[in-house]
């Protein structure tokens, strides 16, 4: 099976600078909007028509993965499995507004539920059940529209990686990648208007 990954085109709050985490109803900007179509055309000369389309079903997401299902002549199938990671009373507070906070003794980072949501340890376990879920396809493309860091433990996931061994690789608004094996390779497509926004997670922060 291949995985194609699309990240978001940018958000209202990517363009404000909040922290979104699993903030469900965060429309698109008019410049996501334009990276989710350029996304589509992207998508539609990997895939054949008929690929399925599965998409987080945060609000940002899935205005992302409408045109792509369109481009392919499928209907998206809305997951929350690929929801990005909860990052609870942090979601929507501004990246200036937080401060550094110290990793717990003895917790590794990625253990570590900061504002009261989900760890990368957890992301990563939710990740590994949607990688049994998508085996069950067979061979084939998917292609699978979600959010910076939860795609990327799932790249992780899907390379054998554990949740302590996550690749925290850049993967723009509206980018699409096609993870190549073997695991170090991934070939990337961002759109020419990518901006990286803020629903990257920071590794230790509290408001």
């Amino acid at each position: 099976m291949r995985l194609v990954l699309v990240r978001h085109g940018q958000s209202v709050w990517n363009l404000e600078r909040r922290l979104q985490g699993q903030t469900m109803d965060v429309p698109l900007t008019d410049l996501g909007r334009e990276q989710a179509r350029t996304a589509a055309r992207i998508v539609a000369d990997l895939v054949p028509s008929g690929t399925p389309v599965w998409s987080s079903d945060q609000l940002r997401a899935v205005q992302t993965s409408e045109p792509i299902g369109n481009a392919v002549d499928v209907l998206v199938r809305p997951t929350p499995l690929l929801r990005e990671q909860a990052l609870g009373e942090l979601e929507g507070r501004r990246v200036d507004e937080l401060t550094e906070q110290p990793v717990p003794e003895g917790v590794d980072i990625s253990e570590v539920c900061w504002g009261g949501g989900e760890s990368v340890q957890q992301v990563h376990a939710r990740c590994l059940v949607l990688l049994d879920e998508l085996a069950r396809l067979g061979n084939g493309d998917v292609v699978l529209v979600g959010h910076g860091d939860s795609l990327r433990v799932l790249l992780g996931a899907a390379q054998g990686r554990g949740h302590r061994d996550v690749q925290w690789r850049d993967l723009g608004n509206g980018e699409v990648a096609v993870p190549q094996w073997p695991p170090s390779r991934c070939l990337r497509h961002p759109p020419p208007s990518a901006i990286a926004g803020a629903d990257r997670s920071p590794p230790a922060v509290a408001p």
